[in-house]
């Protein structure tokens, strides 16, 4: 068979990605922060492109023909009176002038204090221990020492290391490395330093003057029957009664199982939702939250500019065009999220009306298909618009794709969405009778009577999902 070359014609048809196309698609998936940064960036970038200022009625300036129709008040002249008194007291006025004068060096010029330039930063744990390490003197051997154990501790304030690496480290010996260690396990916060859970605690029960106590035998041997709240057994290992072991036990569960807890570097993230929903009398509004967007517009000077086509250079005017468009693209595309997201929300609404009116166990399953299909949209814009946008509502703030669940069929026909299903378990499990908790088992048989079919492993992935502990580890007394 022998390879030759051909000469073809072919038309077809090929979806082109244009640059608006693109900006728009990149805008749409954006989260309101990353789209006020993307806006910040294009407006030092882009000469073309300016920020509105909204200019008050009180704060417009005058016109010509306005400040002579306005009749001003009459001034009258003002005259100073140049006479001298004759009731002055001449002593006087030459005992107080007549001493040295004061010159500008021998006064002392304070400044004002400045608080904007203070800010309030956390001290970190290491610099907390670093501190207090300093503050109880110690040798340069022990200085060093102490830095590098405080250099080891993780941010739940247990050492990650153990004494052996330390004295390798160090150079120092084991009895010395030991000593500094429990220098610092004293330092606040009480139970930092230590390598397990079970020391930590033992730390803090040092500290509150329980040693030798029923406190500690639980801590040192029992912490697994602690885990399962299996009471009666330590009360029969120890043989001590029930009523001791309880009252011991909470002293526990009052103890930091973690130490560096308030010295966390992590900061709480603050939600600013996308969209509005608010209740008036028996229907839903729906606003857009523009507050902090810039009011966009492309600036007038470079379209003034244009128009003077002599006087610019073919070079300048094509990149003053190129950044006109960037512009207008920009602003466009911002205008066209916005509208998008307006229609998904409502049609979310219309989907959604017994949630928004009732709660979250009455949520109804749905697919992005249905809401794309009803504002006539692709899927995949859908998704993009869903992702990272948030909802204030009556019953809360959600992300637009929490409305988007799974269905789990009743038991008599008919679906309900998974969210819901497991707004049923939380609130089973927080109805239960802290003695007797209910099992998974228990709660699917619950929930069928609800006209909820699940499987009771079901149940158990739900409840991982919701952080639920299990049956066993829930039992309180």
């Amino acid at each position: 068979m022998a390879l030759e070359l051909r000469q073809q014609l072919k038309l077809t048809q090929q979806l082109v990605m244009t640059p608006q196309l693109q900006m728009a698609i990149k805008l749409l998936q954006l989260s309101r922060l990353e789209l006020m940064d993307t806006i910040r960036q294009e407006l030092e970038e882009n000469p073309a492109l300016e920020e509105a200022q909204e200019v008050s009625v009180d704060e417009q300036p005058l016109e010509k023909s306005d400040t002579e129709s306005v009749d001003l008040p009459s001034m009258e002249e003002v005259t100073i009176e140049e006479k001298i008194h004759g009731d002055i007291d001449w002593s006087v006025y030459f005992n107080e002038y007549s001493s040295p004068g004061v010159t500008y060096s021998d006064i002392e010029v304070k400044e004002t204090t400045h608080y904007e330039f203070f800010s309030a930063a956390r001290k970190s744990l290491r610099e907390h221990l670093l501190w207090q390490l300093l503050m109880a003197f110690p040798s340069k051997e022990e200085e060093k020492i102490g830095s590098l154990i405080v250099g080891n501790l993780s941010a739940a304030g247990y050492l990650g290391v153990s004494v052996e690496e330390l004295v390798g480290t160090s150079g120092s010996k084991s009895e010395k490395v030991e000593e500094v260690l429990s220098l610092i396990q004293t330092f606040d916060p009480i139970g930092v330093g230590a390598r397990d859970l079970s020391e930590c605690l033992l730390i803090q029960a040092k500290y509150l003057s329980l040693d030798d106590t029923i406190v500690t035998e639980i801590i040192t041997k029992h912490l697994n029957h602690l885990e399962n709240s299996n009471y009666r057994a330590i009360s029969k290992a120890l043989k001590v009664g029930f009523e001791d072991v309880v009252s011991a036990i909470n002293i526990i569960k009052g103890l930091e199982p973690i130490p560096g807890r308030q010295y966390s570097d992590e900061e709480p993230i603050y939600i600013t939702p996308d969209i509005y929903v608010y209740k008036m009398e028996d229907d839903f509004v729906i606003v857009l939250n523009d507050d902090g967007m810039p009011k966009l517009r492309v600036s007038n000077f470079y379209k003034n500019a244009l128009k003077r086509d002599g006087k610019i250079p073919d070079k300048a005017k094509d990149y003053v065009q190129e950044k006109m468009r960037s512009a207008a693209w920009l602003i466009r595309s911002i205008h066209q999220r916005q509208r998008t997201i307006y229609k998904v929300m409502d049609s979310i609404l219309r989907f959604q009306r017994d949630f928004f009116e009732k709660g979250v166990e009455h949520l109804k399953p749905m697919v992005l298909r249905d809401v794309a299909e009803d504002i006539d949209m692709h899927e995949s814009t859908v998704s993009r618009v869903t992702t990272n946008k948030y909802a204030h509502t009556p019953q809360g703030i959600f992300e637009l794709k929490y409305f988007f669940n799974s269905s789990i069929r009743r038991v008599h026909g008919g679906a309900i969405a998974a969210a819901s299903v497991q707004a049923n378990i939380r609130r089973i499990i927080e109805n239960e009778d802290p003695k007797r908790p209910y099992s998974d088992d228990k709660i699917s048989k619950l929930l069928k009577e609800k006209n909820i079919d699940i499987a009771r492993r079901t149940v158990a992935k739900y409840r991982e999902i919701l952080k639920v502990l299990p049956s066993s580890k829930r039992k309180q007394l």
